[in-house]
């Protein structure tokens, strides 16, 4: 088993900042019920993925079997796909109870719709 390389995650503060303003949501036709995903145009030759995973009122070992889970989908599932785009998902409450099984349907279909490239901000002229 091999862990994505620091230079293929989003770890700085700065880098989540930057996605929260410039970052598009990205929407899949058939819903992604676990996740909030965003995704931005890349700053380097590569994709990179960032995680963020909320507490909900949820334990610490449920919070990291969560992570665990999600790092592996995209390891395994999302990452050899991903044209080069900077990618964060968010956890919603909900995905504390979902099983393995949906949480990788719900990446696969994501990967399927950022196989079209990454999703572009719209500006309309005022």
């Amino acid at each position: 088993m091999t862990a994505l390389p620091r230079s293929h995650r989003l770890t700085r503060a700065r880098d989540f900042d930057a996605m929260r303003r410039a970052g598009v949501r990205v929407r899949v036709p058939d819903r992604l019920r676990d996740l909030d995903v965003r995704a931005a145009p890349a700053t380097c030759a590569h994709a990179r993925v960032g995680l963020i995973v909320p507490r909900y009122k949820h334990s610490a070992v449920d919070r990291n079997r969560l992570k665990r889970r999600l790092r592996e989908l995209v390891r395994t599932r999302l990452f050899p796909t991903l044209p080069p785009v900077d990618l964060v998902l968010r956890a919603n409450a909900s995905a504390y109870d979902a099983r393995f099984e949906d949480l990788t349907g719900q990446i696969l279909r994501l990967a399927a719709a950022l196989g079209d490239g990454p999703p572009v901000r719209r500006v309309t002229a005022p």
